[in-house]
Formats: structure tokens, sequence, C-alpha cells
């Protein structure tokens, strides 16, 4: 576990204990509160020191929820998500947030740059936390924001595995493509009710600690990434959709040549299997005809290379070579 407490006047302290959290709770000032990988330790500050609602704390030890804001009169618990990198198998980050005037608390699994951007933020150059909201806005906006280079690793990707599939499609291709289908899928699942939650906030639907016309046009830019984010998703649906169709044809007008090159050898192989298997039936022929060097050159060889040069000039002629 480790857990880094930002208070008011920006300064940052890592690895708070249980006494410097009650201190900080205590003397009333706004501070931000980070748990990464919490253990059962961390989850019973959240119980007695913070007193959260149990119906928070269980969503809070939970993960795999969706996006969410539910309302606990002296503070909201969120669920949002952000990207996470590689190697990470869905690219997700679930955060789960504890938000009053007086306190944020961070709660994740996985490893969240977002976070860490919005932290060292202020650890390089410490500054008071204006209001409240500010430190929330700044963390889903970040959260937000790490969709971007996510997706455009994606949509690069799927450029080169085009390129790649038109030169010599492989069965790790289609895997790779499937691969892609199923994270955008679980993007997808993460975004949209983001996106609908964010689009709550901004109309007024829901409110927050701390929020007011200010907020309201920070949280707006929230969605407005959100939709460019879900734009992109689909987007990307679609081109892994033609990248699957490219696939197909390119397998299809492969094993097309392939078997127009065994139709060619077969036609050609015809006339000499028909030779060789009259001659193999009129062996009186052979006897009476075949009497010297001249007849066997002339019948045996030159005749079937006439046969082969005649069926090559005419599939020139129709354009099958």
């Amino acid at each position: 576990m480790t857990s880094y407490l930002l208070n008011a006047e920006g300064r940052l302290h890592e690895r708070a204990d249980r006494v410097a959290i009650e201190s900080h709770l205590s003397s009333g000032d706004f501070f931000w509160l980070d748990l990464h990988a919490p253990t059962e330790e961390d989850f019973a500050v959240l119980r007695d020191v913070f007193k959260f609602h149990p119906l928070a704390i269980e969503d809070s030890e939970t993960f795999g929820q969706r996006p969410k804001i539910d309302d606990y009169n002296d503070f909201v618990f969120i669920v949002f998500f952000g990207a996470s990198p590689p190697p990470d198998e869905d690219r997700l980050v679930e955060v789960h947030l504890f938000y009053s005037d007086r306190f944020l608390v961070t709660v994740r699994q996985d490893e969240a740059p977002a976070c860490d951007a919005v932290r060292e933020r202020y650890s390089k150059r410490p500054s008071p936390v204006a209001r409240p909201i500010v430190i929330l806005y700044k963390l889903l906006d970040a959260l937000t924001d790490s969709f971007f280079p996510a997706l455009e690793d994606l949509d690069e990707r799927i450029d080169q595995l085009q390129d790649a599939m038109i030169a010599g499609p492989t069965d790790a291709q289609l895997n790779e493509i499937f691969d892609m289908r199923r994270r955008l899928i679980y993007l997808r699942r993460a975004v949209s009710p983001q996106r609908d939650l964010m689009a709550g906030l901004v109309t007024g639907v829901q409110e927050l600690p701390d929020m007011d016309v200010e907020a309201e046009r920070h949280f707006r830019d929230i969605y407005d990434h959100l939709i460019r984010v879900s734009d992109m998703i689909d987007s990307y649906r679609d081109l892994l959709t033609s990248a699957m169709d490219v696939y197909l044809s390119t397998v299809s007008n492969r094993l097309n040549v392939e078997m127009k090159r065994l139709t060619i050898i077969a036609t050609i192989a015809l006339p000499m299997i028909v030779i060789s298997g009259f001659f193999g039936q009129n062996f009186a022929f052979l006897v009476r005809n075949i009497n010297g060097a001249a007849s066997f050159i002339g019948l045996g060889i030159a005749m079937p290379l006439a046969l082969f040069v005649l069926l090559v000039v005419y599939m020139r002629r129709k354009h099958i070579l």
C-alpha cells in the first residue's frame, strides 16, 4: 500500500499514517488523501476515522463498478475511470473518490498516471489549494485526458495491422484484432456512463459540494472531452471492422491465387497425363513406332512440349496467365 496526503498549502506528505490523517481531519483544513492498493487497515481508517457510510465503504472495497455519484449528505462517493499504462490488459484504472469541502480521498488498485501527475504538479511547486473543487476538477480532467494517449496508441497499431495484413495475413493478426475489439468494449462500458454522469453535473441534475457557475464551466470542459473520447472509440470500432474486412478479403484473394496456380498446373499436366496414359496402354504401338532416338524424342518429348506451348499461348490470349 502507498498513501499520499496533500494538505491545503499544497505540500505533499508520503505514507501518511493514521495520526496524520486524524490531525488534518480535526484541523478542518482541506486535504487530499490518495490510497494506492489499500489494505484492510486503510479501509478501517475510512470506516473509523472518516466515519463514512457503510454502503460507501462497501462500494469503495468493490472494484468493477459503473461510473456513478452517490450523495451521502456530508460527502459524495464517486466512481470514475481513467486509462492505465501497459501492460495493463484492459488499459483501465478505476478510482473511487470520497469528496466534500473538507477532504478528497481517492482509492485505487491500479497504477494511475493521472493521479500521479496532479500530485507531482503540487509537489514540484507547492501552492495553496484555492478551492476544494479545483483539486477534484483537475483530477477528473487528468483521468479523462489519459484516454487520449491510449486511444492514439490503438489508432497507430490499427494502421500497422492493416499494412501488415496486406503484405501477408496471419492468425496472430486476427487474434490481435479481436483483442483490440474487446479492449474497446471495456473502454466504451466505462466512458459512456461516465459521459452521462458528467452531463448530469453540468446540467444541474446532480450537485457537488462547493459547486458554482465557474466550476460548472470547468466540468463542462470534462464533458466535452468525454464526448470526444466516446466518438473516438466508435471510430476505432469501425476501423477494426474495416481491418477485419481487409483481413478476410486478403485471405480470400490469396486463396484464389493459390487455386488459380493449382488449376494451371493441373491443366498443363493434363496433356502429359493423357499422352503417358495412351502410350502406357498401347505397348504394341511403342514396339512398332519407337525404334530409335529420333522417334522417341519426337513422340515422347517434342509432342508434350508442343502441347505445353500451345496451352501457354492459349492461356495468355485468354488472360489466364
